[in-house]
């Protein structure tokens, strides 16, 4: 008899482990209101590994390379985007200004974002000439501005093309060829919002200038967590009324997903009888008040609804 009942109790314990484990609960403790990147140091709006891009190996500021013929890129995700003429991305800054024209990026800052030295700059076809300037910088170079904004490189662009700077620390943006943010038409060009795309998976992520990487829905709109909630067990407290502001996200299919955390990817059969998906085992919701995609208007609100990071954080709550 004894043998039976061990025999049963070792099978029960083995399926709560288990379904404890699926809904990222190891330690027993609930991950609510945990910042995003909260174990890592602030990099000061350079978004580099050590804040400034020192993993380069250069000793200083890389050489400020020419831009010769610019050109203009067509971006599906970011819209027209200004490139040197070898193709790279140009940056620029938002603590930088442009009236009067002036960097705010040296030293460190320099290696993680190269100069575009003025020199031989052209204008892209069908642009406006008169848009390109230049500023002396303390070293005497001369950098390249386009409406009065200082236009930098992003050292791990490696290829003609890429965009990996895109909304780097909050502050670091492809440039239109009108000097502002890139962006889709129709966006705001100088809102630093990427539109996103119609083909996006069921669940993705998306760089927010001001949150930085959140998960998006298949339209592109942001999707948000409540405190209120809870992951084990797993309930909702957003019911009735609450629902017609804050829609759950539907089930969706795990493969149907793109740099998002697997764990406790499950579908929460509700009480109400709707059927929610769940990001490691936390009900997920979008906001009636963003009307379109890159909208977060739902941040914070009543200080218990906020974004949600790739591994299912709260985005920007406090500790």
């Amino acid at each position: 008899m004894n043998t039976w009942r061990n025999a049963s109790l070792a099978v029960t314990a083995v399926a709560v482990l288990a379904l404890t484990t699926a809904c990222g609960q190891d330690q027993g403790t609930n991950t609510n209101g945990q910042s995003v990147g909260a174990a890592k140091p602030a990099d000061a709006g350079y978004g580099a590994d050590s804040g400034y891009g020192s993993d380069t190996g250069a000793a200083g500021a890389a050489a400020a390379k020419p831009a010769g013929q610019l050109a203009v890129w067509d971006s599906k995700k970011l819209g027209k985007v200004l490139t040197d003429s070898e193709g790279f991305t140009l940056y620029r800054f938002d603590k930088d200004t442009a009236s009067p024209p002036k960097s705010n990026c040296e030293g460190d800052c320099a290696k993680a974002w190269p100069v575009v030295a003025a020199g031989d700059a052209k204008a892209a076809a069908g642009t406006d000439a008169t848009l390109l300037g230049e500023i002396t910088r303390a070293d005497g170079t001369k950098q390249l501005t386009v409406a009065g904004w200082p236009m930098y490189r992003y050292a791990k662009d490696t290829s003609p093309g890429d965009a990996n700077g895109q909304g780097v620390g909050g502050t670091w943006f492809a440039s239109a060829p009108d000097g502002k943010k890139a962006a889709v038409a129709g966006s705001g060009s100088d809102s630093g919002t990427e539109v996103t795309p119609a083909d996006l998976p069921g669940l993705s992520v998306r760089k927010d200038p001001k949150l930085g990487d959140i998960v998006v829905d298949s339209k592109g709109m942001t999707v948000y967590r409540f405190t209120k909630d809870s992951a084990w067990p797993m309930k909702s407290a957003c019911t009735g009324a609450c629902l017609e502001k804050w829609p759950v996200v539907a089930p969706v299919d795990k493969n149907d997903t793109e740099g998002i955390i697997k764990k406790g990817f499950v579908t929460f059969d509700r009480p109400d009888g709707i059927k929610q998906q769940s990001i490691d085992c936390w009900p997920i919701y979008t906001f009636a008040g963003d009307t379109k995609p890159g909208d977060t208007n739902g941040q914070g609100v009543g200080g218990t609804w906020f974004a949600v990071s790739p591994d299912s954080k709260l985005v920007g709550a406090p500790k």
